[in-house]
């Protein structure tokens, strides 16, 4: 059977626990499928997954992403163990690489071999989770005599986030699920085409594969208020290698190497002013509830099967989150 659409919310881990713990209550109740948040700095994402499970009842609770090198396998198979427990087996663990200024400048750590380090990290956790003792040498992890109880069903599913090719593929031949993020739309052809290379080097159909994806969108009167702030949030993170190599991946060469020389110039106004509306527009849906309804739709068509809504401004939150209730949306 094919993957069922769902309709998703991010809830910001970052405002406080128990705003998010009301944010994903009020999610459940008004009929969304999941909720999912980041790990980032201020809001421990497998602490919060914990508060979650025992605050609700029915929505999957998904991390998108944890990054592989802020935690060891065995750290995170025993974190897993207990959160599959908790929800009742409704936590999705999401991993991802992250960023070099994530890992270097905010952690210390090396980020070195990103694709590598987290294939190694999801097959070493998998087995943990199935109580087998680990053995294991690989180019960035090793392990030896780590057993803790197994699951009966396996434990939680894990999906892998993924940008460029490569590690698309190997999100798909290894991960239970795939994440996307921040793509320009014309550039998820591509994409779903790695999907589908990685799906069949596992032994799986692309139908087969979960693909969740963190949509930024704002239902919103004030469409260039917000692309404006699309602009000043986002611009960073195409600064980074990782984001600014996808940028241009996905066909976008001459913006991102003018997000790189802005950056390297600290001219905000420049690295700004290279996510111009038409890219903006390919990356995010803002306006009217009925634009963002079919932008998702067109997205559910074009394979995406799970789709989390993200947004940036406080102000039209509340007019975003109503537009996607199961009053208000279906597929």
């Amino acid at each position: 059977m094919p993957v069922p659409q769902r309709i998703a919310l991010t809830v910001p881990n970052s405002a406080g626990v128990q705003a998010t713990i009301e944010d994903a209550q009020w999610a459940e109740a008004a009929g969304y499928d999941d909720v999912w948040f980041a790990d980032i700095n201020g809001g421990d994402a497998l602490t919060m997954a914990a508060a979650l499970a025992m605050s609700t009842s029915r929505v999957r609770i998904g991390t998108a992403i944890i990054p592989v090198f802020t935690r060891t396998p065995a750290v995170f198979a025993s974190t897993a163990h207990v959160l599959h427990k908790v929800s009742n087996g409704r936590f999705i663990l999401g991993l991802g690489s992250s960023s070099q200024t994530m890992m270097e400048n905010w952690n210390g750590l090396n980020f070195e071999k990103p694709l590598t380090r987290v294939k190694e990290t999801t097959q070493i956790v998998r087995s943990m989770l199935a109580g087998e003792k680990s053995d294991f040498d690989g180019k960035t992890l090793h392990t030896h005599g780590y057993r803790q109880a197994p699951l009966p069903d396996g434990g939680p599913p894990i999906y892998i986030a993924g940008l460029r090719g490569k590690m698309l593929e190997m999100a798909a031949e290894v991960g239970d699920g795939v994440i996307l993020n921040l793509f320009p739309k014309k550039a998820l052809p591509k994409m779903m085409e790695h999907i589908r290379i990685g799906a069949e080097r596992g032994g799986k159909k692309l139908a087969d594969i979960e693909i969740v994806c963190r949509h930024q969108v704002m239902v919103t009167d004030h469409a260039p208020r917000i692309k404006d702030l699309f602009r000043s949030h986002f611009a960073p993170y195409y600064a980074t290698p990782v984001y600014n190599k996808f940028l241009a991946w996905a066909g976008y060469e001459e913006n991102a190497q003018a997000i790189r020389e802005g950056w390297a110039a600290r001219d905000r106004n420049k690295t700004t002013a290279a996510l111009e509306d038409d890219l903006v527009d390919e990356i995010a849906s803002i306006g009217s509830a009925e634009y963002c309804h079919d932008r998702i739709r067109e997205y559910a068509d074009m394979g995406i099967t799970t789709h989390i809504l993200a947004g940036i401004s406080p102000d039209d939150a509340v007019a975003t989150r109503e537009a996607f209730t199961a009053e208000h949306f279906s597929f």
